[in-house]
């Protein structure tokens, strides 16, 4: 597999991680459709197994959807962009501090953003709560379905 497509399968994962975050679109189905993409190309037994994997994990998670309550965000009263934020501090944080700094970088994210807006510890901690009730439990299921298929897929390349 060439450079620029591997560039590209890259950029097509991100834009699905940044699609589980939207309502509305299939981050999930994008990141699976990436990992084929890559699978189909690079005809190794490992790429095969991550596809395996992948697929695997998604169906797992939209078995485990069913049994977790429905997204509400207007309920959680937080802006949306302190959501899509603490999204993105999830995903950098997923690869900064490994599987552990994604949650610490969503719940944080969302503490910070919330303190700052209140300017008051127990309203941001009240936030933390009601988003994590509302959004938080689901989004992270979802975005961790997505972002240890790209860890998976970022370590066999650096492996290689």
């Amino acid at each position: 597999m060439s450079v620029w497509q591997l560039v590209a399968v890259a950029g097509v994962m991100l834009l699905g991680l940044v699609g589980v975050l939207v309502p509305g679109v299939p981050g999930q189905a994008i990141v699976w459709a990436a990992v084929l993409w890559w699978a189909l190309t690079d005809t190794t037994p490992v790429a095969w197994g991550v596809l395996i994997g992948t697929t695997c994990l998604l169906l797992l998670d939209q078995a485990l959807k069913a049994l977790l309550p429905a997204r509400r965000t207007a309920a959680a009263g937080v802006p949306r962009g302190t959501l899509m934020l603490a999204g993105t501090a999830a995903i950098a944080g997923f690869f900064v501090v490994p599987v552990l700094g994604g949650v610490l970088g969503y719940v944080g994210t969302v503490y910070g953003a919330e303190r700052l807006r209140l300017d008051n510890h127990g309203a941001g901690r009240a936030s933390v709560r009601s988003v994590m009730r509302a959004t938080g439990r689901s989004v992270l299921l979802d975005l961790y379905c997505c972002l240890l298929p790209v860890g998976a897929w970022l370590g066999v390349l650096i492996r290689a």
